[in-house]
């Protein structure tokens, strides 16, 4: 008896609502700190923390000094480049509300967009200090993960950018999607992927081979490994609801679109890479690599 209900209880799709999740983490009255900002935080500080680690290997393609330059730049296009991104390629009618364009505390970034802002903001530095763009893109491609990651989590707390209905064991019931219907929890799916997995993958390049000697690599893998790991969770993940005809009429999700030319860019970049290797001289530390 004791065991059928276990059972029928374990059958039970999970209540978002149960699991005690909540989009404020501080709350003082007149100010609150929201999990998406921190998530942000987090990413930006612990990814700044990894990158000077990179750079103090043999043959880095820029100093301490740069990766100080570069976070602010990097954070300015995170915000600005996400945030247009999304109101350009998922909802472009608040620019007919210019004051919503600022409305950042009611969510909408575009990884898509935030990435281009911070492929700006690289570009800017290495123009300026006169470094190498594709160098410079593959350490700070290494550290992307530990945002994707965070970013990711805080989309589920926040209940937000849920998958389709589903009748697996771990589905979740989130209280803003339409039809009280158990869904996956893609915001997971992404988290696990795109953050310790992509993590991993650009660990061992960097660590384990001469990829990082090879310019344009580690950016290519990145590139590749998100791309892939994007496109494939859309199938489980539902399209946003204004983009759903979109959705429906293309066969694909917006999402799965705008990867597919970051996985012709990963695939060309790694293809390439070893006929732009040449004789690295450092900009941090003593040691040159040819």
């Amino acid at each position: 008896m004791i065991l059928s209900m276990l059972a029928a209880a374990t059958a039970q799709p999970i209540q978002f609502d149960s699991l005690g999740l909540d989009p404020v983490a501080l709350d003082l009255g007149f100010f609150s700190i929201k999990w998406y900002s921190l998530a942000y935080l987090a990413g930006i500080l612990i990814g700044y923390w990894y990158l000077t680690v990179l750079t103090r290997q043999p043959g880095a393609p820029m100093a301490r000094r740069h990766a100080d330059d570069f976070i602010f730049h990097a954070t300015l296009g995170i915000i600005v480049g996400g945030r247009l991104g999304y109101i350009i390629f998922y909802q472009p009618d608040i620019f007919l509300r210019p004051l919503d364009i600022l409305k950042l505390w009611e969510g909408g970034m575009s990884l898509h967009g935030g990435t281009i802002g911070v492929i700006f903001a690289i570009w800017l530095m290495t123009r300026r200090e006169k470094l190498s763009f594709l160098r410079v893109c593959d350490y700070v491609a290494c550290v992307v993960p530990f945002g994707l990651f965070f970013g990711r989590l805080a989309n589920f707390v926040n209940g937000e950018l849920w998958g389709k209905a589903t009748d697996v064991p771990w589905a979740i019931i989130f209280p803003n999607a339409p039809g009280d219907l158990p869904r996956h929890p893609s915001q997971l799916y992404e988290a696990i992927l795109e953050g310790p997995v992509m993590f991993a993958i650009l660990a061992f390049f960097f660590w384990k081979t001469n990829a990082r000697y090879e310019p344009g690599k580690l950016f290519g893998i990145a590139a590749l490994s998100y791309g892939a790991a994007r496109f494939y969770v859309e199938f489980y993940r539902e399209a946003d609801a204004q983009l759903m005809e979109f959705a429906q009429r293309t066969g694909l999700h917006m999402g799965q679109w705008l990867t597919i030319p970051l996985l012709v860019l990963g695939l060309y970049l790694v293809i390439t890479a070893k006929g732009r290797r040449t004789r690295v001289e450092p900009i941090a530390g003593t040691e040159s690599v040819s």
